[in-house]
């Protein structure tokens, strides 16, 4: 069974709205869609990691892959006989459609390409990725404070001018948002500020989105720019007083 990437934890988000932009492949680009699927079936591992764009996105805490190197090392971490098998029987007419400027997709975003035929996303966990995804968590509850480690995923660590931050998301589905001040040591002392019942809210069709907390006084936004500008950062916290923004910051990631 295929098993796509919970949208909450993937820097590629394109699939949850993207599918009424969706359009038929031109020729060129049905050429191009062909061309890699005959690499996944003919190429060598090392001819395949040419037809990558690096970094390769991954689920977090799962480091992404970075270059050539890392993806040879990781190659089967990422693809299985499930993924390997869903290419190579997809039809180029009624299982890959072009999403605009934001490249091809297989089926509803499973994997994407960009207009040069490079392989730019994949939205699927093989087993092995998930387990080693599921020990690095539990390798990172343990070096977090008591009052942290109750958790069932975490989302994602940021770090602003001012913050780190971080935000995991709970067993009800709610999110929780903890933040020190850049000078104090996060490895097993408490956070600065925690807020629980956080929301997960999604910005246009772009795959933009953001985890909204409250607290007394304000409310703080941890938005992901997934689509944005050349001089757009990764992602920003916006905090926001009466609903009028007080304080923002760029961000960057944080990954293991």
């Amino acid at each position: 069974m295929t098993k796509f990437l919970k949208p909450s934890l993937l820097l590629v988000i394109l699939i949850l709205s993207i599918n009424a932009n969706a359009q038929n492949l031109s020729t060129v680009k049905k050429a191009i869609v062909q061309s890699f699927i005959e690499c996944i079936e003919h190429c060598t591992w090392e001819e395949l990691s040419e037809s990558v764009s690096y970094p390769l996105r991954r689920i977090y805490p799962t480091p992404d892959i970075e270059n050539k190197a890392d993806f040879l090392l990781r190659r089967t971490e990422l693809f299985d006989d499930s993924l390997t098998n869903l290419i190579l029987s997809s039809s180029v007419d009624s299982n890959w459609s072009e999403v605009g400027w934001r490249g091809i997709m297989l089926n509803h975003g499973a994997l994407w390409l960009d207009e040069e035929g490079k392989l730019i996303a994949v939205n699927y966990e093989t087993e092995l990725e998930k387990q080693q995804r599921m020990a690095l968590i539990e390798l990172d509850r343990k070096e977090l404070p008591t009052s942290l480690q109750v958790f069932e995923s975490t989302v994602l660590q940021m770090k602003t001018e001012k913050f780190l931050l971080r935000i995991d998301e709970m067993s009800d589905g709610s999110y929780r948002y903890a933040a020190w001040l850049v000078k104090t040591k996060t490895d097993g002392g408490e956070p600065d500020e925690m807020l629980e019942n956080g929301e997960l809210n999604f910005d246009g069709s772009g795959g933009n989105h953001s985890y909204t907390f409250k607290s007394e006084e304000y409310t703080i936004v941890c938005s992901i720019i997934v689509l944005g500008k050349n001089t757009s950062p990764p992602a920003e916290l916006l905090i926001y007083r009466d609903e009028q923004l007080v304080r923002s910051y760029p961000a960057d990631w944080l990954k293991n």
